[in-house]
């Protein structure tokens, strides 16, 4: 199974989430969070990651000039976007993007469009509040598309066989504190997802 590495703040937690098999590593470029890294500094991480392991960048209500800007000056491959104030012009971003769907019942997955998204638990802060997504509220839906993000941990990871998912996302459970990653957590994480499917 597919596992993004998101909150990365270090070339050390970069390489460890890689060597223990990420596929994608997030940088937050959300100011308000502990996890926040300057695109200079993310820039100098991606610069020396590996093939095949991709960039994602985390904005939240940011307008869609910075978004650009922002990806271009660190080079990443992919913008996560929370865009709950509706100020992003879709038709303008240079990158390609992914929206993030913070659900608070199972009325917010219907009728999604034909693309790929990143679900969370709605909740008032943005990111690592560990909350999870009801899973009873993806049955009987396609989440082919669906990445899967909030809550998740080495031991509740089981409980996705089955439904499908795309990829996981974590943060919080393979810290050692907001911001600094754990080698061995993310490798137990990680070995664990890939026994789902």
């Amino acid at each position: 199974m597919r596992v993004k590495i998101c909150g990365i703040t270090n070339l050390n937690d970069a390489l460890n989430a890689v060597n223990a098999g990420s596929s994608a590593l997030g940088f937050v470029f959300y100011k308000k969070s502990l996890r926040y890294i300057e695109p200079s500094k993310a820039l100098k991480i991606v610069e020396k990651l590996p093939p095949f392991v991709q960039s994602v960048a985390l904005f939240v209500n940011e307008t869609t000039e910075y978004i650009n800007q922002t990806c271009k000056a660190s080079k990443m491959q992919l913008a996560q976007i929370i865009d709950d104030e509706n100020i992003v012009d879709y038709a303008a971003l240079e990158p390609k993007y992914m929206r993030v769907l913070r659900v608070k019942n199972k009325e917010s997955l219907k009728d999604l469009k034909d693309e790929y998204y990143l679900v969370d638990a709605f909740v008032e802060e943005f990111g690592g509040a560990g909350k999870r997504v009801v899973l009873e509220w993806f049955k009987d839906i396609n989440c082919s598309k669906l990445i899967l993000a909030g809550g998740l941990n080495c031991e509740n990871l089981k409980e996705l066989n089955g439904y499908g998912f795309y990829a996981v996302d974590v943060s919080s459970a393979v810290e050692v504190e907001k911001g600094k990653k754990d080698r061995d957590k993310m490798v137990e994480f990680i070995k664990r997802a890939n026994e789902i499917y």
